[in-house]
């Protein structure tokens, strides 16, 4: 238990400082953020209950928030994450008694699931980041692409990052 706590803690400060100090400065064609801390939520154990997995989601937006300049737009974009984890999760799992394996992976939950799983919480996550940075419908179409190259850029590295800690262990 104390290494499953000290494990997350180092994942939820290495992913809060690698988007302070790389991600927030890596835009694509002023278009595409990488939104990589994310991937703590995703990460987090199916054991975890519900209001412990809010307010984690909560305290990383907001720890994000502080060093990126974006007042409480992660922490509200991360807590609907976190209320949506779950829900989502249940969708992918082949079977619901399945959901006793503690972490989501490619290897508890398959790859082709575990993909559908990363995409939808952050196609999620993007969609209410960039919503809430517009706060408006005007620029629609600038706001879908951003989203949308968002989506698939953190896609593709959170896989990135799923895969090379999944060799290690």
């Amino acid at each position: 238990m104390t290494k499953e706590i000290l494990k997350y803690s180092l994942m939820f400060v290495l992913l809060v400082v690698a988007q302070a100090v790389v991600f927030n400065h890596l835009c694509l064609w002023n278009v595409a953020i990488p939104l990589v801390f994310i991937y703590f939520i995703m990460a987090l154990p199916v054991t975890v209950p519900f209001g412990g997995a809010v307010t984690l989601s909560f305290l990383l937006g907001l720890s994000v928030d502080v060093f990126s300049n974006t007042p409480g737009m992660n922490a509200l974009a991360c807590t609907l994450l976190g209320a949506l984890r779950l829900p989502v999760l249940r969708l992918y799992y082949p079977r619901e008694e399945d959901m006793t394996q503690p972490e989501p992976s490619a290897r508890t939950l398959g790859a082709a699931a575990f993909m559908k799983y990363v995409f939808t919480l952050t196609l999620v996550y993007c969609l209410m980041f960039f919503f809430i940075e517009a706060f408006t419908f005007y620029d629609w179409l600038l706001m879908i692409a951003r989203a949308g190259a968002s989506t698939i850029l953190t896609f593709v590295i959170i896989l990135a990052v799923a895969a090379l800690t999944a060799r290690r262990r």
